[in-house]
């Protein structure tokens, strides 16, 4: 479902008359006193609570536009821009329609990641540059073509994975790699971030009056809700959302990745977990292991989304973090993302500070018109984020599993069966029996093509389900 061209040919873009196609602007140099004019998309905490503040701090950058299906977001941004910032921005409720605008150079997507890839394709085909929250993605597909949307018109995309502009992650992740702590074992990644049920409702959630709930939907299936909230718990239904292995485990991900230096999905992967306490309307894991099998080191996550114990209000942690990254090397492990270094024994040897930039990041590369200035270009979020889309559709084909099988299908793999024994404990300590877990299968990986050796279930997973017209385009 790309953009109708002809409805650009009296806006940004130009129609090339001889293939009846648009022209796109390449990426150019900007003056330091050039305007930057931008456009948010999604109004929610990130998009007007950090996305327009974020762009407006800037000197010479202007937020322009805003839009949401959700009219009183939109009027709620509206004010708190002209409050704010003594200036107006134009509201738009179709995303479609706010592209026809002329005056705007930037699109920032800050929709709910089943929403990131056609606003990211359309703002690429009419020669805006974009910046597109974290996951990238909602299918392994969609990855591809964004980042081949990007490409294609010489777009700059910079995706919201912020350690990529944060100092002491980027110093850690150095000093790792400059060989002080010796060779890496392996990455241990973590979520310990509790979570309450979303409700199972007997009868449909009303839509309110001031939702377009068919543009809300968009390419996710659209049907009656049962939970309690219509907004950010989507996150945590696979029609809309990707669990937190995924949605938070995309940080972590991406800096094992970017310290083990890997630029493909791992050889193999396996997920197990379940959806435990809760009985609601929610079906992705919020109690999740998964083992990334990379050449260069292992790679593990684990998320915790209920509390240390039944009747507890302790959370769990890691080495005494509650999520963040950790990289365990012969001489000693890392805490990337607290920027700490400790060794063997636990002594705190070195440590590191710096905030993020990541905004401020993404204007100077705007400015200078080069992808290499670029933090978090839009082929390392896709990368990050595909290696978190593997280990939930091992998840997604799983099945009930008794301890034994599982313990079997985890023992011989180093690492991992210790973190197995941390799920077990964690579920005694809140009353699970473990055999209610889903165990998913070992999946081998096409690395060069990023999909799956042998399995076509798997790989219509990979390819994505979407609604008409809301299609993803095979040929962007």
């Amino acid at each position: 479902m790309s953009l109708n061209r002809r409805h650009f040919l009296q806006g940004t873009v130009a129609a090339t008359a001889a293939i009846g196609v648009p022209q796109f602007a390449s990426s150019s140099v900007r003056g330091a006193n050039d305007e930057i004019r931008v456009a948010v998309v999604g109004l929610g905490v990130r998009g007007g609570g950090t996305h327009v503040p974020r762009m407006e701090r800037q000197k010479g950058v202007r937020v322009v536009a805003v839009c949401d299906p959700d009219r009183q977001r939109l009027d709620s941004c509206v004010k708190s821009i002209e409050g704010k910032y003594q200036h107006s921005a134009e509201k738009f409720v179709d995303v479609r329609k706010m592209l026809e605008k002329k005056d705007i150079d930037v699109v920032c997507v800050a929709t709910m990641q089943y929403w990131h890839a056609l606003p990211t394709i359309w703002a690429c085909q009419t020669g805006r540059d974009v910046y597109c929250e974290k996951p990238l993605s909602h299918f392994i597909r969609e990855g591809q073509q964004m980042v081949a949307a990007a490409r294609k018109y010489d777009r700059l995309v910079q995706v919201g994975t912020q350690a990529r502009s944060t100092g002491k992650v980027i110093d850690t992740i150095k000093y790792i790699q400059e060989g002080n702590l010796g060779k890496i074992q392996y990455v241990t990644a973590f979520a310990n971030k509790p979570r309450t049920s979303i409700g199972k409702r007997d009868t449909p959630l009303p839509i309110p009056d001031s939702l377009d709930y068919e543009l809300w939907c968009g390419p996710a299936r659209k049907g009656p809700i049962y939970r309690n909230r219509i907004q950010y718990d989507c996150s945590f239904t696979w029609n809309m959302g990707d669990g937190e292995s995924c949605n938070q485990g995309v940080h972590e991900i991406d800096m094992a990745r970017w310290l083990l230096g890997e630029t493909q999905l791992p050889r193999r992967v396996m997920s197990l977990g379940g959806r435990f306490v809760f009985n609601d309307a929610g079906d992705v894991p919020n109690t999740q292991i998964t083992y990334y099998d990379f050449p260069t080191a292992p790679v593990l996550y684990e998320v915790h989304n209920l509390r240390a114990a039944k009747g507890s209000s302790a959370v769990p942690t890691f080495r005494g973090e509650r999520t963040g990254t950790c990289a365990q090397c012969e001489g000693g492990y890392a805490m990337i993302r607290s920027g700490r270094v400790y060794d063997n024994e636990g002594k705190l040897i070195k440590s590191f500070s710096g905030g993020e930039s990541h905004f401020e990041n993404f204007i100077r590369a705007v400015r200078s018109g080069r992808r290499e200035d670029l933090h978090a270009d839009i082929l390392e979020g896709h990368r990050s984020t595909a290696i978190t889309h593997t280990g939930n559709i091992s998840y997604r084909l799983g099945k009930p599993a008794a301890v034994e099988q599982m313990r079997a299908a985890v023992d011989n793999t180093p690492v991992f069966n210790e973190m197995f024994d941390r799920y077990l404990v964690h579920l005694k300590a809140q009353e699970i029996d473990p055999a209610t877990s889903t165990l998913g299968p070992w999946l081998e990986i096409d690395r060069e093509n990023e999909c799956f050796k042998s399995h076509d279930k798997a790989n219509e997973i990979v390819k994505g389900f979407y609604r008409t017209p809301f299609r993803l385009p095979d040929d962007v």
